[in-house]
């Protein structure tokens, strides 16, 4: 299983990466990606939309299925990534590339309570 080791997890499946600028960058893993097949559409939230952890804030579709994103953590979203819904297929191509949306916390240290990959690959499996 692909798990870059400087990200966190999420037992849903999105990865997270800390900025310097502490917002959190969020996609979905390689596996998700995998089991999904061949990514057709994306829906990401807006701009400014407060978010709970583990809320569904996004939607992913493939050819065999759908599925939601989910916030890692609560806070606002900051950012998201048009280019992604674009072209969705970019996901397939590399999941830990293709970010979907940033996420500035409420508590910063609600990043450090996510999986680290061991801890991911232990329930992805």
């Amino acid at each position: 299983m692909n798990l870059p080791t400087d990200l966190k997890y999420a037992p849903t499946h999105e990865w997270s990466r800390r900025e310097a600028d502490g917002t959190l960058t969020v996609g979905i893993t390689d596996h998700a990606q995998s089991t999904l097949g061949d990514i057709v559409f994306l829906q990401l939230p807006d701009v400014g939309r407060s978010v709970k952890a583990g809320e569904e804030v996004a939607s992913i579709e493939s050819v065999k299925a759908a599925s939601g994103i989910h916030a890692p953590v609560t806070g606002s979203i900051v950012a998201v990534n048009q280019a992604a819904v674009d072209a969705p297929e970019s996901i397939n191509d590399d999941a830990y590339a293709t970010w979907m949306f940033r996420i500035q916390p409420d508590t910063p240290a609600d990043y450090d309570s996510l999986l680290d990959a061991a801890g991911y690959e232990a329930v992805a499996e």
